[in-house]
């Protein structure tokens, strides 16, 4: 699998300039950072969390959790981890566990929240749809794909 389809429509058509980074398969994302040879608070992760009114991601780096009661306080919502087996469903051109962080804000239109501790980097990478390729990219651009995301603080370091 290459870069989701529609990740790649997205990138294209907001014109804003990325490298895709390849790296062995992996399926964590601390480890998607140690072989890709990159900083894991500059690897931004997708956790989806979900209650009865729907689904929210949570868009953070791979160093840290998410602290659910923080994000519960933020949104007004019980949430809790989404189910992964739901996943597959929601994001059809993603490998599961890979979902790109723009995916959620722009394709599924999801209430989106980036944690601040993100924000602070140079640049910015994150899962292209599978368990192989980065999108690499500046925290300017990145922020320009995450226009209708909330900014917030809802992590702690591991």
């Amino acid at each position: 699998m290459a870069i989701a389809t529609t990740l790649s429509d997205c990138l294209h058509r907001s014109g804003i300039d990325y490298d895709v980074a390849w790296h062995p398969t992996s399926q964590y994302s601390m480890e998607t950072a140690e072989l890709a040879r990159i900083p894991g608070d500059r690897l931004a992760k997708t956790v989806l969390l979900e209650d009865e009114g729907g689904y929210v991601a949570a868009v953070l780096p791979a160093t840290r959790h998410v602290l659910l009661a923080a994000l519960s306080r933020e949104t007004g919502r019980t949430l809790r981890l989404a189910c992964e087996e739901e996943l597959g469903d929601l994001f059809k051109d993603c490998e599961l566990g890979a979902i790109p962080p723009p995916l959620a804000a722009m394709y599924r239109g999801m209430t989106t929240y980036v944690d601040e501790s993100l924000l602070g980097q140079t640049d910015v990478y994150f899962e292209a749809g599978d368990h192989k390729e980065l999108i690499h990219l500046s925290t300017e651009s990145f922020l320009k794909l995450m226009a209708g995301a909330e900014r917030s603080q809802f992590s702690r370091h591991m």
